[in-house]
């Protein structure tokens, strides 16, 4: 004698207990990588190398962007002006390291101008490059 009742159809069910527990990690997660990335690069396409080396003293990011502005630690500087800025973080630091964020499209003489004014100054540069 069997006192269940037969069921037609296969009844379907989704438990989503375990996904308010998935969700809550990827938003810990999200939260805690968007706090590492540096904020004071612009967003450059970079040349490729692979031998890269990280800088440890006192550095300066000065970045050129594909439309020809020059930015020294998020603030925007004249081609003209760059030898009396990068002259006044000298006097701040002694051992001063420039890193230098180029993207791949601008002409190497832009380049050189820059390398040409930390050489004037005695400052050592350092070319960022991302890695292969």
């Amino acid at each position: 004698m069997n006192l269940r009742k037969k069921q037609r159809g296969v009844s379907a069910e989704v438990h989503t207990s375990a996904m308010n527990d998935i969700m809550f990690f990827l938003l810990l997660f999200f939260l805690i990588a968007s706090t590492v990335t540096n904020p004071n690069v612009v967003k450059l396409l970079l040349p490729k190398s692979s031998s890269g080396q990280s800088v440890s003293k006192k550095t300066i990011n000065v970045s050129i962007s594909k439309d020809l502005q020059y930015t020294v630690d998020k603030k925007v500087v004249a081609v003209a002006d760059l030898p009396t800025v990068l002259a006044g973080y000298k006097k701040m630091a002694t051992e001063l390291t420039i890193v230098l964020y180029v993207d791949k499209t601008v002409a190497i003489q832009d380049v050189v101008a820059v390398m040409d004014v930390s050489q004037k100054l005695n400052i050592k540069m350092v070319l960022a490059t991302e890695p292969k």
